[in-house]
């Protein structure tokens, strides 16, 4: 009976459980984003890459997500930032797909893979 009752309360809990990991990844790409653009800010010019610590999330130990600089173009008021979840991570093929922050603040997410449409941004930011 007990064993019942514990897998009845494991189906339950585990995928909540993991969309709690998974949110807690998104919120950690989304701080390592403002914090680079925060860096790129600071600087006279905009670098030409982004330097160690800033180039992924979290900032130390294995990476889930990779940060990238993009170059300026005409819409993006100087650079773009983008945050794509590493390939043999746990993100990858997470919804939100790539998060992106450019310049100007817009914020916008684009689809890891070809074949899945990318969530939401304002659900996939929440307001951050």
């Amino acid at each position: 009976m007990a064993l019942a009752a514990m897998a009845i309360v494991a189906v339950f809990a585990l995928p909540s459980w993991s969309g709690q990991i998974a949110r807690s990844h998104r919120i950690e790409a989304v701080t390592a984003l403002y914090r680079a653009a925060q860096f790129i800010d600071t600087q006279v010019s905009v670098p030409a890459m982004l330097p160690a610590g800033l180039d992924q999330s979290p900032p130390t130990g294995p990476p889930v997500y990779r940060l990238r600089l993009l170059p300026a173009d005409e819409s993006n008021g100087g650079y773009e930032l983008e945050a794509s979840p590493v390939a043999t991570g746990p993100m990858h093929g997470d919804p939100c797909g790539t998060f992106t922050l450019d310049a100007t603040g817009t914020r916008g997410n684009r689809a890891v893979m070809a074949d899945t449409v990318a969530q939401a941004t304002e659900e996939c930011w929440r307001g951050r």
